[in-house]
Parts: C-alpha cells; sequence; structure tokens
C-alpha cells in the first residue's frame, strides 16, 4: 500500500532502524557517569550530537536535543524572548508557520507580548520586504519555516535572516520539513528540526542556538543538554536519529532529482485528468517530493477515505476533514481552494508505477464523490430565470455553499448576481476561490443574521 504522507511523518530508515537496536544494547547507561557503561554511552551521545551539528552547519556545543520538533520550537522561542526581554516583547512569525510556532505565539500574546504575523502571497512564500517592515525597535525574535509543511513553498530564509541581522533580531528557523533535503542557508540565529520528518523515530528534536544569541532557558534548572532540555535522553532514539539524517542526506540529492521528476508529472497530470482542480503552492521554489491540490465540489475527508480504500495514503489540509469545520491557516492565508484538498508527500525510494497507479485512481475517487454530492460532471446548460438569485445555504457544510452557488449561476444572465448565506466559515475562503477559478467576479460579503451574505457576479 504506497504510503505518500511523509510530511506528517516519514517512515524508520533502514539505518535508524539498526542503531537502534545497536544503541539499545550499548546505549542505555546514563552519560553522566564516569563508569564504563557511562563512558560508553557518552561517546555514543557525542557522536550523535557531532553528526547532527555537521549536518545542520553548526558547532557541536550549538546544539541540544529535545522530546520532539515541537519542544524544540517552544524552548527555542521561549529562551530567546525570555533572554531578549529588555529589548521588548514583539514577536514576529509568517502567516503559514508551524502550529507549533503559533501557538507558542498565542501563549506569548496571552503573557502580554505582542505578535505581528507577516502575510505570504498566493503562492505561499513571504517575503523579506513583509519581515522588515514588521520588525521594531522592540522585536525580540523573528521565526520563519524554512519550507511549508502543507503546500512544500521553499522560504526566503537567507534574505530574511540578513534583513533581521541587520535589525539586530535574531530569526528562529523551523526546518522540520526541509533539514532532511540539505542544510538551511543564511545567517539564521535559532533552528529547530524533528528526526521524524526525515526517517528517525519519533521522539527526538534538535535545536541549535548560534553562540552570542541571548538565550534564558525556562524551568527549573537542569544539568543535561546545556540545561535547555532537561531529563534523562532517550539516548537510542537520539543515536538513530543522527544515523538516519547523515544517511538521508547521503541520498538526498539524486532522490530529490528524481522525486522532483515525479512531483512534477503529479502537477501537470492531475489539472488534466480531474476537472476543477488547483494546484497550489510554487511550482519552482518547493521541497521535491510534496505536491498540494485542492478539488472544486468535494468532500476533503470522503475523498481520503476513497483513496485511502483503493489503497493510497495522503493528507489534507481541507476544512471538510476537519472538526472545527474551518479551512487550513495555510491555505487561508494563501487565499486558495480549500475544499477537497489533497497533499501528497512522496517517500524516498517512491517509484514511477506507484505514481501512475495513483493518477489511475484519482479521477474515479473525485469523480465517485462528487456524484454522492450530487454534482454533475457537467453542468446541462439553463435559460436565466432572474437578474438576481439568493441561495440559503445556512446549515450546510463545506463544499455544498460552493456546490448550490455553481447549480444557481447558470439561473442568472451574464451580469446578474448569486447571493449565498452561509454560516460556514469555509465560503470565506473557498466563493471567492471558486470565483477566480471558474471565471465570475466576487462582489465581497456582508452580515446577514445568523450568517454572511457573499454575492457573486456572473461574467459568462
Amino acid at each position: 500500500m504506497p504510503y505518500f504522507d511523509t510530511a506528517s511523518a516519514a517512515p524508520l530508515h533502514p539505518v535508524a532502524r539498526q542503531a537502534l537496536q545497536a544503541a539499545l544494547d550499548e546505549g542505555w547507561a546514563d552519560p553522566a557517569r564516569l563508569y564504563r557503561e557511562g563512558r560508553r554511552a557518552r561517546l555514543l551521545l557525542d557522536a550523535a550530537r557531532e553528526a547532527a551539528a555537521e549536518a545542520v552547519g553548526c558547532r557541536a556545543d550549538e546544539l541540544v536535543f529535545t522530546p520532539s520538533g515541537t519542544h524544540a520550537v517552544h524552548t527555542g522561542m521561549a529562551g530567546v524572548l525570555a533572554g531578549r526581554r529588555r529589548t521588548g516583547g514583539h514577536l514576529v512569525v509568517s502567516a503559514v508557520e508551524h502550529s507549533s510556532v503559533l501557538h507558542a505565539a498565542d501563549a506569548h500574546a496571552a503573557a502580554g507580548g505582542t505578535v505581528t504575523e507577516v502575510p505570504v502571497d498566493r503562492l505561499g512564500a513571504v517575503s523579506a520586504a513583509g519581515y522588515e517592515a514588521a520588525l521594531s525597535s522592540t522585536t525580540a525574535l523573528a521565526c520563519l519555516q524554512s519550507a511549508n509543511h502543507e503546500v512544500g513553498t521553499v522560504q526566503p530564509v537567507a534574505e530574511v535572516a540578513e534583513v533581521c541581522g541587520a535589525a539586530g533580531v535574531p530569526l528562529l528557523v523551523d526546518a522540520a520539513q526541509s533539514l532532511g533535503w540539505g542544510r538551511v542557508e543564511g545567517a539564521w540565529s535559532v533552528l529547530a528540526a524533528s528526526a521524524h520528518k526525515w526517517g528517525g523515530p519519533p521522539g527526538v528534536g534538535l535545536l541549535a542556538v548560534r553562540k552570542g544569541v541571548r538565550f534564558s532557558a525556562q524551568g527549573p534548572a537542569d544539568e543535561r543538554e546545556s540545561g535547555r532540555s532537561p531529563g534523562f535522553a532517550n539516548l537510542p532514539a537520539i543515536v538513530a536519529a543522527a544515523a538516519s539524517l547523515r544517511a538521508v542526506r547521503a541520498e538526498a540529492d539524486a532522490e530529490a532529482a528524481r522525486l522532483r521528476i515525479l512531483v512534477d508529472r503529479l502537477r501537470r497530470r492531475v489539472v488534466r485528468l480531474v476537472p476543477d482542480v488547483e494546484v497550489v503552492g510554487d511550482a519552482d521554489r518547493r521541497l521535491p517530493h510534496l505536491v498540494t491540490f485542492s478539488c472544486l465540489y468535494v468532500d476533503g475527508e470522503t475523498l481520503l477515505h476513497e483513496l485511502d480504500r483503493a489503497g493510497y495514503s495522503v493528507s489534507s489540509g481541507s476544512s471538510c476533514t476537519s472538526s472545527t469545520l474551518t479551512p487550513s491557516h495555510v491555505l487561508r492565508a494563501m487565499g486558495v481552494l480549500s475544499e477537497g484538498n489533497v497533499r501528497v508527500s512522496l517517500p524516498p525510494g517512491t517509484s514511477a508505477d506507484e505514481v501512475n497507479g495513483f493518477l489511475e485512481v484519482l479521477p474515479g475517487a473525485v469523480a465517485g464523490v462528487r456524484e454522492k454530492l450530487g454534482v454533475p460532471e457537467a453542468a446541462p446548460p439553463a435559460a436565466p430565470v432572474a437578474e438576481s438569485v439568493e441561495i440559503d445555504a445556512l446549515g450546510l457544510r463545506c463544499p455544498q455553499p460552493v456546490i448550490e452557488l455553481a447549480r444557481a449561476i447558470a439561473t442568472v444572465p451574464v451580469g446578474g448576481t448569486v447571493t449565498v448565506v452561509s454560516d460556514d466559515e469555509v465560503a470565506r475562503l473557498d466563493i471567492p476561490a471558486w470565483c477566480a477559478m471558474r471565471g465570475h467576479t466576487y462582489l465581497g460579503e456582508a452580515p446577514r443574521g445568523a450568517g454572511v451574505a457573499y454575492q457573486v457576479r456572473r461574467e459568462a
């Protein structure tokens, strides 16, 4: 069964499995102890730190291991914000950061700090100018992911780091998605990553803090990991994480070139095989193994179940797969279609046959979901019946309001309007996206009772 969700977690790399087994036998003792077993464990820990630091591009004494990537992000943000509290309490993040960064930003704001979100363009990228405008004399920290976890867009970290450096503001980079493919370029100050993203075992994170960055570890003091990650380290998992990082990086260039060809095939053929699909994210500045697309008139959760039944494990940022019924914050910030969203992230070793098999299954799966929702493949022509039509879509959930809009647009003449009244938060994103895809004009929104009225003008 092809597994196409390495952006969530990569399968355990064979080198990680071997290293884990060996370290379970040799690295179980306390590396802080001076007896033979402790010294042996210490040698393993030092070797793992050296290997990880080489892969990151930092000094070994700048890197510590944490219980997870999220823990690394939270520790890094809290430590720098506390260390620079005399500068001020202003934090800058991008609008498409991983939830670990945004949750930490929320906690910072709740404690009295201020947060500025830097917007992204329709491809999901920030600009250095956007960060420059957001920085102020009270900015203690800026955060930017190296590559987006939902759409794969690679961010201009080096350019942003240069802007932050000129302003004297440290830049924390969440490198979870990209570190397995290569070092993060630029003069970043703090870096966090997670081993299960590159085929290491879960439960191991990396936190690198450059010398000279003001950092105040939060919480009770602990003598381990430079006081930045308390508790007894999971040494076997750390050894496996470092070994697998070295192994995947040795294969990265060749595997990236091979997977990029397969993803390019997906990007081209999905829009040809499936009607009304939007491929999102940057086509060029992107991770080599990831592609995301959204399908009009599709319930994302049902589509993922259909693909799973066909043997393909994929992920989604669609609101239709979320219990909150709100779209992914990444897709919302980009202003792209969220309904029927599918993220495909290929693991190393994926074959062309597996990708071709997915492309054979996808059109039927999408058509089947649309049929269940009452969406015909091609809507029959209809004579206009009124200059304007209003649809009561209150209580209907994604993708039904857009389906109702698609049915109604043919009932008004060119220049006529359709108003959709909906209480589904997703409509605020998907109705404008539908207009852009179908060539109609989105006129805006206005409060209407328990919902919001979205008005569309027919153009053709």
